[in-house]
Formats: structure tokens, C-alpha cells, sequence
């Protein structure tokens, strides 16, 4: 009886590869050493960033217990939470909000479609082609936002802008089409010059992706007879899943956080009012800073809403991808 469960115990202990049974894996010294490198390495630029990051963060959670505007200092008082729950009650927050996520989903979908076309098309380039194709798809990304929002916002403009005039053919635009006086044309604007200014950054996270599908697997799949389409959804984009995700998650928090373009084209005007304006306007314009603070906070925790749900999403282990498990 002993002896079968002695046999057993080693068996166990074997099938479990030395590690008690808990299905890790055995880390060797040099790989424990490189990781010790890594730490003291990464550690000092690590922690900067923490403090750097953490500090605003920490401090506008602070100013958002209070009920403090900034030309009534003296009467700042301790409210506890109950910024959070002015914010929440307010149709205006869910509204911005909803205008948000509108901008984004619309915004990060169009450019996701047209930065893969974009890679497709300098992935496949000639050697001699791919710098001046991917200087010329960079220029608008190289543009700074500010800049870029204005030049649209002109070229729009019911006093001062050019489309009208050229596109007055076209159903639905005449020479006294405002652009800016409903919601649905501001909106329009706004997606059109965010699409124009960041299709060229995702096409670029994309092309990295692209680059390091094997090519064998493609080769493989033209001898099984695959086509065109069929080597793209089964061997393409299955093996760029990791770019694929970089690429959506960071447009997709840049997208959200989107502040300057409604700025400048609308001001909020025509429910056009996004978070981070809203946030704005509260902080700076009303001077209330403590549910100007609320309504940051609450834009971090939906950053970080928005990062958890991509990562859960894709299911995409980036450090299994690097080749390093």
C-alpha cells in the first residue's frame, strides 16, 4: 500500500517537471539574471513615469472630493463623493459621452479599414517605391493637430471655406451649406479631419504587423490553392493579431480623448460637446474645479475601462508573441 503510493507521489512529481505540481515552468539562472538586468535597466524610467503619471492623477482625484471653485476659494468644502454623483445625474455627461463614443467607434472603424488598405498597398510596393509612399501617406500625421483642425475648420467654413463652391453639384450642398450650424454636418467634419490626420499612424502600426507574417505560411497556403481573401482572413490577420490590437487600443484612446478638432470647429456647439471638452469647460471656463476634476477622473477610469476590455477582448499575450513563453 505504501509503496503504490509512493509510485504514485513520483509520477506526480515527474508530470508536474520537477515544479511541485503547479504546472509552472523552470526559470534558469541566465534567464533570472536577464530579468534582474531588465529591472535595473527599466527600473529608474519605470518609477519616473509612475511618479509623473500618478501625481496628476492622484491630485485631480483629491480636488474632485472637494466642492471648490476657484474665484470662491474660502468657500471650499469637503463633499466627500457627491462630485461624482452631480456628474452622473447630469444628462450633459451621458450626452458628451455618447457623442464620444460615436466619434471614436465611427472614427477608429473608417481608419481601420483604410490603414490596412494603406499597409496592403506599401507592404507590397517596389523596394524603390516604399520611402516615397510612406512619406506621402506620413505628411498628415506630421501635421500638428491644432494646425490641421483649423485648416479644416476654414476649408468648411460657410464665410471663408472652398467646399461648398466645389461641391455645390452634389445633392444636399449649396453655396449657403453651414457645415457648422447642425449636429450631424459639425460631427461629419470632425470625423472627416480626425480620419484624414490618423489613418497614417495605423497604417503604419499595421505595416509592422504585416511585416511579420512568415512568408512561408503564405507560400504554403498559394500551393493548398488558397485565394486572395482566404490567405487574408486565415493566415494575414491571425498571425498581425498583436499589431492588429496595439493599433485599435491606441486609436482608440487617442480617439476618445479627442479635444482640439471640437475646439476649434464648434466650440460644443449643436451637442457636439465631447469629455475631454467637457472637462474643459468646467475646469477653465466655469473655474469649478472640483467637478472639473470629477469629470477628469472619470475620463481616466474610462481609458482604463476601454484599455481592460481590448486586452480581454483579443486575448492577445504579448510576451507569447515575442517568442519569450
Amino acid at each position: 500500500m505504501s509503496t503504490t503510493s509512493a509510485a504514485a507521489g513520483e509520477t506526480s512529481a515527474a508530470a508536474g517537471g520537477g515544479d511541485g505540481g503547479n504546472g509552472r515552468v523552470p526559470i534558469s539562472d541566465r534567464a533570472r539574471a536577464e530579468r534582474r538586468l531588465g529591472w535595473y535597466l527599466a527600473g529608474p524610467a519605470f518609477v519616473v513615469m509612475l511618479l509623473v503619471t500618478a501625481y496628476p492623477i492622484l491630485q485631480a482625484f483629491y480636488e474632485s472630493l472637494f466642492k471648490y471653485r476657484l474665484t470662491d476659494p474660502d468657500a471650499r468644502e469637503f463633499t466627500w463623493l457627491n462630485n461624482y454623483v452631480v456628474v452622473l445625474t447630469d444628462p450633459i455627461w451621458w450626452r458628451a459621452v455618447g457623442v464620444t463614443v460615436l466619434i471614436t467607434v465611427i472614427t477608429v472603424a473608417i481608419e481601420a479599414v483604410l490603414g490596412f488598405a494603406l499597409a496592403l498597398v506599401m507592404h507590397r510596393a517596389l523596394k524603390t517605391l516604399r520611402p516615397i509612399l510612406r512619406t506621402a501617406i506620413l505628411i498628415p500625421y506630421a501635421i500638428i493637430t491644432v494646425v490641421s483642425a483649423f485648416a479644416w475648420f476654414y476649408a468648411f467654413s460657410i464665410d471663408s471655406g472652398f467646399v461648398n463652391s466645389w461641391f455645390a453639384w452634389a445633392p444636399g450642398i449649396s453655396e449657403d451649406t453651414n457645415w457648422f450650424g447642425q449636429f450631424g454636418t459639425s460631427v461629419f467634419v470632425i470625423i472627416a479631419s480626425e480620419i484624414w490626420k490618423t489613418t497614417p499612424f495605423i497604417s503604419l502600426l499595421l505595416l509592422a504587423g504585416l511585416a511579420q507574417v512568415p512568408e512561408d505560411l503564405q507560400e504554403a497556403a498559394k500551393v493548398d490553392g488558397a485565394t486572395w481573401w482566404q490567405r487574408l482572413y486565415k493566415v494575414t490577420i491571425p498571425n498581425m493579431k498583436a499589431a492588429i490590437m496595439v493599433a485599435l487600443l491606441f486609436r482608440t484612446l487617442d480617439a476618445f480623448r479627442i479635444f482640439d478638432n471640437v475646439f476649434i470647429m464648434t466650440q460644443g456647439a449643436n451637442n457636439t460637446e465631447v469629455v475631454s471638452f467637457l472637462a474643459y469647460r468646467q475646469t477653465i471656463s466655469r473655474l469649478e474645479i472640483g467637478l472639473g476634476s470629477a469629470v477628469s477622473v472619470l475620463l481616466f477610469l474610462c481609458v482604463v475601462l476601454i484599455s481592460f476590455l481590448f486586452i480581454k477582448l483579443f486575448k492577445v499575450d504579448l510576451a507569447s508573441a515575442r517568442g519569450e513563453r
